[in-house]
């Protein structure tokens, strides 16, 4: 099949200057990309061009980038406007064309121009915050009620579909969640003592309320355990001030960023990854914890959360505390779990499942 993915934001900014990447091979959406091709597919990208890295690259598929317009009102990081997909469609034919989100002026454009074979891959699950959500609610119930009604929409997790399917009448029963390259993200039952955070060092990660709960846990379980965090960002200062002032330096790494090898090092030694955020949606870096076998203790906030409840593959509460540290790291049942789970997340099952969608339209 020759399949068009059309994926804009290629990774998270949470402003509108974007920080360029060094690569885009280190994105759940390459990934995909990969795992289309290596099943024999034709496959090829529209992304951004403001997200388009830093040094140039070069890939197995064809990466269309494309200039966001209107940006002081379609921001690039949060709904970018590209019009030049009316002429990659015009110019080429696709037996699948995969979109992401409804609320989206791209897939608006394709859902008018090619909605036989169109699938909007959905995530969002509560209505966009900006101007009171009045666009956001205009959107849904006037622009996907009108302009989507016949468009297969396929969502990310079971709140992506509960959410969708209010609007829209043609919402599939199969969720699609991110996936990952398990040829990359290697299962590892052995942990050595330490936790992993890994996240943007900003305001709602909470990545204070993580240090806190470390701090308990190594005044209350044990003080030879170890907190390695990766990321960088705006709260760094802070959060370094508050290892100190909490006296537990000595048990604190703050690695910075790091690339995906050296990430997924650590990942996989780790006995569970930390995430107390109050405003996620899927988030990439669960799913790959999970398949290195490494638990996740995390808040109710990430979609993922409902599957790590229903199979045990760490613990979601939104108040977890050291008692959950403990829980983890004196339990293996917890990385078996994940070793049992995590051919669910391979890439090569989701492209399977985009298949299996599109002939059934």
């Amino acid at each position: 099949m020759k399949i068009l993915i059309v994926n804009p934001i290629i990774y998270t900014s949470e402003t509108a200057e974007i920080k360029k990447a060094n690569t885009i091979k280190d994105t759940m959406i390459y990934d995909l990309c990969l795992a289309f091709l290596q099943q024999g597919h034709n496959v090829e990208l529209v992304a951004c061009t403001q997200f388009k890295p830093q040094c140039a690259e070069n890939y197995p598929f064809k990466v269309f980038w494309l200039d966001a317009k209107l940006k002081k009102i379609c921001k690039p990081n949060v709904l970018p406007y590209c019009p030049e997909i009316k002429k990659i469609i015009k110019e080429n034919k696709y037996d699948l064309i995969i979109s992401s989100e409804v609320f989206s002026l791209n897939s608006l454009i394709l859902a008018i121009k090619c909605k036989k074979n169109l699938i909007v891959w959905h995530e969002l699950a509560k209505h966009n915050r900006i101007m009171n959500k009045i666009p956001s609610k205009l959107w849904y119930n006037i622009v996907a009620r009108i302009f989507f009604r016949n468009v297969l929409i396929v969502p990310r997790s079971i709140e992506a579909k509960n959410f969708i399917s209010k609007y829209c009448n043609n919402v599939s029963s199969e969720i699609i969640d991110h996936g990952v390259n398990l040829n990359k993200f290697v299962f590892c039952m052995e942990k050595d003592n330490f936790f992993v955070v890994s996240s943007q060092l900003i305001e709602r990660k909470r990545i204070n309320l993580i240090i806190d709960k470390f701090a308990e846990y190594l005044n209350k379980y044990d003080d030879t355990a170890k907190l390695i965090i990766i990321g960088d960002g705006e709260e760094k200062e802070s959060l370094v001030l508050q290892v100190k002032n909490l006296n537990i330096d000595k048990n604190v790494i703050f690695t910075g960023r790091l690339n995906h090898k050296d990430l997924i090092g650590y990942l996989m030694k780790a006995k569970a990854m930390l995430v107390y955020t109050k405003k996620d949606n899927n988030m990439i870096s669960i799913v790959e914890s999970i398949a290195v076998g490494t638990p996740v203790i995390t808040t109710c906030v990430p979609y993922n959360s409902s599957y790590i409840k229903k199979h045990a593959l760490g613990i979601a509460d939104d108040s977890w505390g050291a008692d959950a540290l403990n829980e983890i790291a004196c339990n293996d049942r917890y990385i078996k779990n994940c070793f049992e789970y995590r051919e669910n997340l391979s890439t090569e099952k989701k492209v399977q499942q985009f298949i299996n969608q599109s002939q059934r339209k």
